[in-house]
C-alpha cells in the first residue's frame, strides 16, 4: 500500500496538479486506497495543500498520508503547539490572502480547542477545513479522549452546533462529505468552517476501486440581483424621500465601493462602518463617518442616532455594531441588502433585497436615477451636520495624540497611552505596507477607532468573536502563505498570554512579522467597563511582573525588543523589528487609569451589566 501511495503522490507532483495528472493519464482514475488518503486527495483537488496540525493517536493514518504527499512536494504540513493557534493561523491565511488550509487535530481535547478557535471563522465568515479524529464506529468500548457518555455521535452533535459537519462513519460517503464541505468553505457570501470527523477505525479502512472522478470540485455559484417584494422603484422612492440617510457598510459590502459611493451621492447618504469593513470606503471620503456602534466614533454614532432611513449593506447587525439594536432610534424604514435572508430581514419595517450586494446596488442605482434628475452630489444640511461631527471626532483623536504619555502608578513613570501606541503602530505599518491584526479588548477598539484605513486588506480587526490571542496566532499565516508579506499583531498582555506559541512556531516555520505587546498588566477593557458600570474593579488584574523581552529572547531566533515610552522610541523599535528577517516581539508598557486622555470615549449603548434594563427598554420603545 505504501508503494502505491508514493507512486500516486509522485504522479501528481510530476503533473503539477491532481487535475493535470488525471487529464494526462499519469494518474489512473480508479485506486485501492485508504479513506484518509482519499480525504487528502479530495482536498488537494479543491486547492487545499496546507495542513496546520497537532497530530495524535486520533490522526496517525492521516499523518502518514500527509508525510508521503509532503515528501513528494504536493502538500505541506505545519506542526504547531496548540490547536487554537492552528485554527487562528489557518483563518488568518484565508482571510488575508484567500489561500486555503485545513486544521488537523486528534480526538477529544485537541478537537475541542480547535473548534473553540473556529469561532473566529464562523463569526467573521472565513472558509476553513477542520479535520478531527473521532471515536471508532464499531463501539468496542469507550475510546480514550472521546466524550465519556454511552451515546453515538456526540462530537458530531457538538460540531454541528457550530456549523456544517459530517462524520465519515462510512468511507464511501466521502464524496458527499467533501461536496458539503466545499459548499461551506467556498460559499460566495457566507463561508465558514466545515468540520469533517474522521473515526479512528475508518481512517485506515481500504476503499477498493475508488473512482477519483467522484472527488468534487467547483465552488457554488453566486446569486444574481435581488428580486424584492417591494419594487426597486418603490424602494428608490423611499430613499429619495428620506431626509437623513445612513448607509451601514458591513463586511459583505467588500467590492462594492463604486456602487456605494454613487448611490450615496444620489440619495445624500453618509457612510458608517463596521470594524470588519474598514477600508471598503476610504477614510478620507467626504461622506465617511467611520465606525458606529457600542464602541463607535462620535461621528459614526451621530449619523446613526439622527438618521431617518437606514440602508444596511452586507452587515449582520451584531450587538456592538448597532448598540444592541438601539443604534437607530429615529429610523422609520430600513433597506437591507444581504445575501442571507435572516440578516436581510433583521429589522422591522424593512425592504429586504436578498441577493448579490453589488448587483442589487447597481439595480437600485438605476431605479433611483429614473426618479431624479439630480445626479450630482448633493451638499445638504444633513451632510454638513455629519461632516461637522466627523471634524469634532478628529479633534477628539488629535487631543489624545497631543498627550501621548501619562504617568502610570503601576509603572511608576510616564508611559504611552494606548491610543498613542496603537496610532503609532498603525501609522508605521501603513508606511511599511505591513498587514496589521488587532487583538481583542481595548487594543481592538482603539485600532478601529483610530483607523484611517483606505484598503480593506491593510488591517484586520477580529470583531466577530473578539477572540483573545487571535492576532498573535495570525502572524503564523505569513509562514503558511505562498506570498511574501509582513504581519504586525497588536495585542494586549492578557491576549498575548492566551496564545504565545507563535514565538516558537513562528521561528520553526519562518514567520515574518512582529508581535507588539501593549502591557498595562490587566484586562483594561473589562476593568474600565466595571468602573463605568459599578464604580469598582474586580478580578481583572494582578501584580505579577512579566519580562516579555526576556521571554521572547529565550526563544532562539526571536528578536526581542523594548518598545520604549515615546512614539519615537516605539517607531525605532518597529524599524529594528522590520529589519529582522524573522519574528520579533516588541514590549510596550502602556497607561491605565482615570485620566480621559488615556483612552477614547464611547458614544454607544450596550446590553450588558447594569445597562441592560435601560438598553432593552429603549430597544422595545424604538420597535425597529
Amino acid at each position: 500500500m505504501t508503494a502505491e501511495r508514493v507512486a500516486r503522490a509522485a504522479a501528481i507532483a510530476r503533473a503539477g496538479s491532481l487535475e493535470a495528472a488525471l487529464d494526462s493519464g499519469e494518474l489512473p482514475r480508479r485506486h485501492d486506497l485508504t479513506m484518509a488518503e482519499a480525504v487528502v486527495l479530495g482536498l488537494i483537488r479543491q486547492g487545499v495543500t496546507r495542513f496546520v496540525a497537532v497530530l495524535g493517536h486520533g490522526s496517525t493514518e492521516l499523518g502518514e498520508v500527509l508525510r508521503v504527499y509532503q515528501d513528494a512536494g504536493v502538500v505541506r504540513t505545519f506542526a504547531v503547539r496548540h490547536e487554537t493557534e492552528a485554527s487562528h493561523a489557518a483563518t488568518a491565511l484565508r482571510w488575508v490572502t484567500g489561500e486555503k488550509a485545513a486544521v488537523v487535530t486528534s480526538i477529544g481535547p485537541g478537537a475541542l480547542q480547535a473548534m473553540a478557535g473556529s469561532l473566529v471563522a464562523a463569526s467573521d465568515g472565513v472558509g476553513v477545513w477542520h479535520l478531527y479524529g473521532d471515536e471508532t464506529t464499531e463501539d468496542e468500548g469507550p475510546n480514550m479522549q472521546q466524550i465519556p457518555r454511552p451515546e453515538q455521535g456526540l462530537f458530531l452533535r457538538l460540531t454541528a452546533t457550530m456549523g456544517p459537519s459530517y462524520s465519515l462513519h462510512t468511507p464511501r460517503a466521502l464524496p458527499t462529505a467533501l461536496r458539503r464541505g466545499l459548499n461551506q468553505v467556498d460559499h460566495p457570501y457566507r463561508p465558514g468552517p466545515f468540520y469533517l470527523l474522521l473515526p479512528l477505525n475508518t481512517q485506515p479502512q481500504l476503499i477498493e476501486g475508488f473512482n477519483l472522478d467522484e472527488l468534487p470540485v467547483g465552488a457554488p455559484p453566486q446569486l444574481g440581483a435581488a428580486s424584492p417584494t417591494a419594487s426597486y422603484a418603490e424602494i428608490a422612492r423611499r430613499l429619495l424621500g428620506a431626509q437623513r440617510v445612513v448607509i451601514k457598510v458591513g463586511g459583505g459590502a467588500d467590492g462594492c465601493r463604486e456602487e456605494l459611493e454613487e448611490l450615496a451621492d444620489l440619495v445624500d447618504g453618509v457612510f458608517v462602518m463596521s470594524p470588519v469593513s474598514l477600508g471598503v470606503i476610504p477614510s478620507g471620503h467626504p461622506r465617511q463617518m467611520m465606525v458606529g456602534g457600542s464602541k463607535g466614533s462620535l461621528s459614526g454614532n451621530h449619523a446613526m442616532e439622527h438618521a431617518d432611513l437606514l440602508l444596511a449593506v452586507g452587515t449582520r447587525s451584531v450587538c456592538q455594531a448597532d448598540s444592541s439594536r438601539t443604534g437607530y432610534p429615529n429610523v422609520q424604514h430600513v433597506v437591507n441588502v444581504n445575501a442571507d435572508l435572516d440578516a436581510a430581514t433583521h429589522y422591522a419595517r424593512t425592504s429586504a433585497l436578498v441577493g448579490d450586494a453589488r448587483l442589487s446596488l447597481a439595480a437600485l442605482i438605476e431605479a433611483v436615477k429614473t426618479q431624479t434628475r439630480d445626479t450630482a452630489p448633493r451638499e445638504s444640511p444633513w451632510l454638513a451636520e455629519c461632516r461637522a461631527a466627523r471634524a469634532a471626532w478628529e479633534d477628539v483623536k488629535a487631543a489624545r495624540l497631543a498627550r501621548p504619555r501619562l504617568h502610570d502608578p503601576v509603572w511608576g513613570r510616564e508611559v504611552l497611552t494606548q491610543p498613542a501606541a496603537v496610532h503609532t503602530v498603525a501609522e508605521w505599518a501603513a508606511g511599511t505596507r505591513a498587514v496589521t491584526f488587532f487583538d481583542a479588548g481595548d487594543v481592538q477598539a482603539y485600532g478601529f477607532q483610530m483607523s484611517a484605513q483606505d484598503d480593506p486588506k491593510a488591517s484586520f480587526t477580529e470583531a466577530g468573536a473578539s477572540y483573545m490571542g487571535f492576532a498573535t496566532s495570525a502572524v503564523l499565516a505569513t509562514a503558511l502563505s505562498e506570498d511574501d508579506w509582513y504581519a504586525v499583531a497588536v495585542t494586549g498582555d492578557g491576549s498575548f498570554t492566551m496564545n504565545p506559541q507563535v514565538l516558537i512556531d513562528g521561528v520553526a516555520h519562518g514567520a515574518t512579522g512582529c508581535v507588539v505587546v501593549l502591557d498595562n498588566r490587566r484586562m483594561a477593557a473589562i476593568s474600565s467597563l466595571q468602573a463605568a458600570q459599578y464604580g469598582q474593579e474586580h478580578a481583572t488584574w494582578d501584580h505579577v511582573e512579566v519580562d516579555y523581552v526576556a521571554w521572547g529572547a529565550s526563544v532562539t531566533g526571536v528578536n526581542a525588543l523594548f518598545g520604549g515610552t515615546t512614539p519615537e522610541e516605539l517607531r525605532a523599535a518597529l524599524d529594528k523589528a522590520r529589519a529582522h528577517p524573522g519574528l520579533s516581539i516588541v514590549h510596550v508598557p502602556v497607561y491605565y487609569g482615570p485620566d480621559p486622555d488615556g483612552g477614547l470615549p464611547s458614544y454607544g449603548r450596550w446590553n450588558v451589566g447594569n445597562w441592560v434594563g435601560s438598553t432593552q427598554e429603549l430597544r422595545h420603545e424604538i420597535g425597529l
